[in-house]
């Protein structure tokens, strides 16, 4: 198959901070030539990925640099959307007060990728995609199941994020992509970064996780657990029946989005934003039904528009998805440094010291694993107050660490 055509930036640079931007993008479609052989046991055809590419394939084709999405992402990972969406994807903690009105069309890690940033689309050929089991445009519960013309729903094959990996190298396959220059990832991300790594260990240069885990920790077990019990609850969800019926479980999704939400924050970035503020009035208003404070406020606007662009189903099974990775598991027989044996490839790991769901302790405990393996691994934590959602944020602090790192094994072009 012929190389993808490399994306074309057209149009203005945008607002403020957008310096070094991929321009306006558009999100593109492909259908996979083969079915998708998944952990349950069972195979699912027809396929259909939504991705998107930044910079220009190398006539080797040994550029490309692979990012991978968080639970609530999507292909559109920088620059512009062609056509903005109703509501933004950029889910970092003050991500409006940082991006203004201009944030709607802007990819979640728009600071990340482009000429000069952290993956240098000067250099590389970055390619996002919408995961396996989204509802952004790549097959998943609210996609149509070719036996019955309906939509999967409860029906759609529980998955685990090594078959989001297995569908993403039938994909890079079929664009004729063979080998990696290097994945990167931040949260879910990361997982999918050391999924490649371990999966395919000939096929990646190097592996950047950023705010990951070999394995989720109990606590966020628990969380996920409650937040898919809140959609499930919901009589709007109709056994995940809802498509077409005029109603949705937006109420039970909300709660989820509510409590998933806290969990990627910190308690000092909570107090600084917010304190004990009131919202509407000067003092108390002994009221049950509606917010009193800020932070209440906050968290149902965050709701609110968290359910007007995602799938229910969805998150469901990424979140299903997230409990179920465990590298010892899955390929070590309990043993994680087992489970990293067969790694070929340099790993960078970044945590953030505020990060209590994805804590630096699970980064630490893949660098000693790797350490011990006599592989390279390098590993920085940042001091930062934002919790989980500091991979979404502290885009400038992370640059020059995840540049470095690359230059050593891809070297810049002298000037």
């Amino acid at each position: 198959m012929a190389a993808p055509a490399p994306t074309s930036a057209s149009g203005p640079a945008g607002p403020a901070g957008t310096a070094g931007s991929v321009g306006t993008v558009e999100t593109q479609y492909l259908d996979l030539p083969e079915p998708v052989r998944l952990d349950c046991g069972r195979e699912l055809s027809g396929v259909r990925v939504a991705y998107e590419t930044y910079g220009t394939l190398a006539p080797r084709r040994d550029n490309v640099l692979l990012v991978c999405h968080a639970l609530s992402g999507d292909a559109h990972a920088a620059g512009f959307a062609k056509t903005p969406p109703p509501e933004s994807t950029r889910d970092g903690f003050g991500a409006t007060d940082r991006d203004g009105t201009a944030g709607k069309g802007l990819g979640w890690w728009d600071g990340m990728i482009g000429p000069g940033k952290a993956f240098d689309t000067d250099r590389f050929f970055v390619v996002s995609t919408n995961l396996l089991g989204g509802c952004r445009g790549t097959t998943g519960p609210s996609s149509a199941d070719p036996a019955t013309g309906r939509p999967y729903g409860p029906d759609f094959p529980v998955i685990t994020v090594a078959d989001m990996v297995r569908t993403e190298r039938i994909f890079l396959r079929a664009l004729g992509i063979d080998r990696l220059a290097a994945v990167a990832g931040g949260s879910l991300g990361g997982m999918q970064a050391f999924e490649w790594a371990i999966q395919f260990p000939d096929q990646v240069g190097a592996v950047v996780s950023i705010a990951s885990t070999p394995a989720l920790q109990p606590q966020g077990v628990a969380w996920n657990a409650i937040a898919r019990e809140s959609i499930m609850r919901d009589p709007a969800w109709q056994g995940g029946r809802y498509y077409g019926t005029g109603r949705a479980p937006e109420a039970g999704m909300g709660v989820a989005r509510m409590v998933g939400h806290i969990t990627y924050l910190s308690a000092q970035a909570l107090g600084d934003k917010f304190g004990r503020r009131l919202q509407f009035a000067d003092d108390i208003r002994y009221t049950i039904t509606e917010p009193e404070f800020q932070v209440e406020n906050y968290l149902r606007h965050q709701a609110d528009s968290f359910v007007r662009r995602f799938d229910a189903n969805t998150y469901l099974y990424m979140s299903r998805a997230l409990t179920y990775f465990d590298l010892a598991r899955q390929y070590g027989g309990g043993s994680l440094a087992r489970a990293l044996e067969g790694v070929a490839a340099r790993t960078l790991l970044i945590a953030f010291s505020s990060d209590w769901l994805y804590p630096p302790s699970s980064s630490a405990e893949i660098a000693d694993a790797l350490r011990g393996l006599g592989k390279p691994v390098e590993f920085q934590v940042i001091e930062a107050p934002y919790g989980h959602d500091c991979f979404l944020l502290e885009e400038a602090r992370q640059t020059p660490i995840i540049r470095q790192f690359l230059s050593k094994q891809f070297p810049e072009e002298p000037s």
